[in-house]
């Protein structure tokens, strides 16, 4: 991309006026063009799925917490079937384990909205060029939650979302009441569980909530 070539973004965002807010600001500057909106991952999904008229975004801002498909899993879905796009994921939580595993889903640079409209920029400029770009506090977080995995023991090998889709199992839910308690879909509850049996080695439900409870995983009482 030279320098007299627009930036094409997708906002994705589930509050209308902080979409309206981005919308209002990257507009001001000549060389970005906000050519989508989305107001949950799967509208994102769709929208790319169907084309964007003028040709697909070059950078994709993701709000992290959303309805129906959050920003971690709409990346990685994104990223499955669009590997070109550069992904900044922008939002108001700083989690050690969110900021894993939104870099782990495929996330360029992870930035929190409190960021001035400068260091904005500035990562919308390496995400560009498929560069990382973080602030202190959030390099930190992504340190202190990788050796958090790493301390919980790497031979689960589990993601986040595994877990809790586990502990749910553990509890008895059925895929659909998964899917409503995380607000994801059947269909992506169904690859968690496959996932979860490879990752176990187990065959079935069953043995998936007698492993988690005896790893201690399960509260009682």
């Amino acid at each position: 991309m030279n320098g007299n070539e627009q930036w094409r973004i997708m906002i994705v965002d589930d509050h209308d006026m902080v979409r309206a807010g981005l919308r209002t600001y990257l507009m001001l500057e000549p060389k970005f063009d906000v050519v989508a909106e989305a107001g949950d991952g799967l509208e994102a999904l769709d929208i790319l799925r169907k084309g964007v008229p003028g040709g697909e975004p070059n950078l994709i801002l993701m709000d992290l917490m959303m309805p129906h498909m959050d920003g971690v899993e709409a990346t990685k879905a994104i990223m499955k079937e669009f590997p070109e796009q550069k992904i900044v994921m922008l939002t108001s939580f700083l989690e050690d384990e969110k900021v894993v595993a939104a870099v782990e889903a495929g996330a360029v640079s992870y930035v929190l909205k409190t960021v001035s409209a400068e260091e904005l920029i500035y990562a919308l400029n390496g995400a560009v060029k498929g560069m990382p770009v973080m602030t202190s506090d959030v390099s930190q977080a992504l340190t202190r939650g990788l050796r958090q995995r790493t301390a919980q023991g790497a031979d689960e090998g589990l993601t986040e979302r595994e877990r809790e889709v586990l502990l749910l199992i553990a509890e008895g839910r059925s895929n659909k009441e998964i899917g409503e308690e995380l607000h994801i879909s059947i269909k992506t509850v169904k690859t968690h569980v496959s996932n979860l049996l490879m990752k176990c080695e187990l065959e079935d439900r069953t043995q998936l909530a007698v492993f988690a409870h005896r790893k201690g995983w399960v509260k009682t009482g």
